[in-house]
């Protein structure tokens, strides 16, 4: 049969924009179809301007710290409007450059809603494209549980675009992006509180990351509440919120922002006119190369509810652009040592496995750690301390693990990410000089194992 494209693909994210791009560089007929903007989550509502908010609320820290280096700034202000107007233009601008991506590349844009009409075809408006592939890529959509008043609660989606930054805000959730919102809206001078309904955050994280970034955000004046949740939210006669916890107890905001999960997108996609499956979770079921239970179909990137990250994705949508149209250049994608970072203030940036995961995998481990502050800090009255640990398997001597929290932790998590994917030992680690004065270099200087 004839198809009109050799791959379709549904949503024009990081993993659409990768696989669509290099498969028509494969010589693969290829169309994309997008109902909502280029470049997907990431680019829009999600790592790109969250990571220019970050470094909006980290000036209020810099300009205290300026002091101590004899710099008289007088008076600092912030106008929320300036960063949100700025932040537009620069995501506009990257919008019409992943557009001119796509289109440079040969690929058919088609800009409106896309509906599975059986395992070969898909609609998008009045039309209808056949292919002999097709890809779903369309991410995942921050939700907000059922409760009483949830229409007074915003989302990341909504918090990009507030017109005004709230004076108090209560921060919901116990995630990365929960985490890092509470950091930006505490930085930028929002009184702010993060509620979690368990013990401690970031679940998933090494245990001593956890502790030592509670503290850190504590000493900041974070107010965190663990083993707290909300039951309901009213909107009160002067506009602001009431939220009441299931404790009994009420807090009064401006804005409830919910950080408690991302479901797939996959509303009207017609999957119910294919033989697609679903997980447990609802996520698209997939094998190892992303096929779905109907042959024609794949899926990836966070539909698959796999990794949940932007350079994950982009590595599966490579992976299937080859695997289709260059299958002498397939490789699979490796899941292990992915690095990762945390945005908050301070960052945590870390790789490899947590001492709790070593320890689970039947591992006998050494742990190495140091908690210091950082020199940038010695000439000022800021108290934050650093901390970098190392997780050794005792028998083979190979570094499992690397995780900091601190200035930068992500830029220097990147290059020992190398040297654990290369599988380097604590010798090497040890054998290595260190750039000097800097706070990497702790990561080769590190000496003497703590406790069992």
């Amino acid at each position: 049969m004839a198809y009109d494209f050799d791959l379709f693909v549904i949503g024009a994210g990081s993993a659409g924009v990768r696989a669509s791009r290099f498969a028509a560089g494969f010589g693969a007929r290829v169309a994309v179809a997008e109902s909502r903007y280029l470049g997907g989550t990431c680019v829009n509502v999600g790592c790109v301007p969250k990571k220019m908010l970050v470094y909006g609320a980290h000036f209020s820290e810099d300009f205290e710290q300026a002091e101590g280096y004899g710099w008289n700034l007088g008076e600092a202000g912030f106008d929320w409007a300036t960063l949100i107007a700025n932040k537009n233009r620069e995501i506009q601008r990257l919008n019409g450059i992943y557009r001119n991506l796509l289109v440079n590349s040969g690929v058919t844009l088609l800009e409106g809603h896309a509906r599975l009409v059986d395992a070969h075809t898909v609609e998008v408006g009045e039309q209808r494209f056949s292919a002999e592939h097709i890809l779903v890529a369309t991410g995942g959509w921050p939700q907000i549980p059922e409760l009483p008043g949830r229409e007074h609660a915003i989302s990341s989606n909504e918090a990009f675009f507030l017109e005004e930054l709230p004076r108090r805000v209560l921060v919901v959730g116990g995630g990365y992006i929960a985490v890092e919102f509470a950091s930006i809206f505490h930085g930028l001078g929002a009184k702010t509180t993060l509620l979690y309904r368990q013990d401690l955050f970031l679940r998933g994280f090494d245990g001593t990351v956890r502790t030592h970034l509670r503290d850190e955000l504590t000493r900041k004046g974070l107010d965190l509440q663990f083993n707290a949740d909300i039951a309901r939210i009213d909107k009160q006669a002067d506009g602001s919120l009431l939220a009441t916890l299931k404790d009994g107890r009420t807090l009064e905001a401006d804005c409830v922002f919910y950080a408690t999960g991302r479901r797939p997108m996959l509303d009207g996609l017609g999957l119910e006119n294919t033989g697609v499956e679903l997980d447990e979770r609802g996520f698209i079921k997939v094998d190892d190369e992303y096929r779905t239970a109907e042959p024609s179909i794949l899926a990836l990137g966070d539909v698959i509810g796999r990794v949940q990250l932007t350079p994950v994705a982009l590595a599966e949508g490579m992976a299937v652009a080859r695997r289709l149209f260059k299958p002498a250049e397939y490789r699979p994608v490796d899941y292990d040592h992915i690095p990762t970072a945390v945005f908050s203030l301070p960052n945590i940036g870390t790789v490899g496995l947590s001492e709790e995961d070593a320890r689970a995998r039947g591992h006998k481990v050494k742990v190495f750690e140091s908690r210091f502050r950082p020199m940038k800090l010695t000439l000022t009255e800021n108290q934050e301390r650093t901390l970098m640990k190392l997780v050794v398997d005792a028998e083979s001597d190979r570094v499992l693990g690397c995780h900091m929290v601190g200035p930068e932790a992500g830029e220097i998590i990147q290059g020992l990410a190398v040297a654990l994917k290369a599988g380097a030992t604590k010798r090497i680690f040890d054998e290595t000089i260190g750039v000097h004065p800097t706070a990497a270099e702790e990561f080769v200087t590190l000496r003497t194992p703590v406790g069992n």
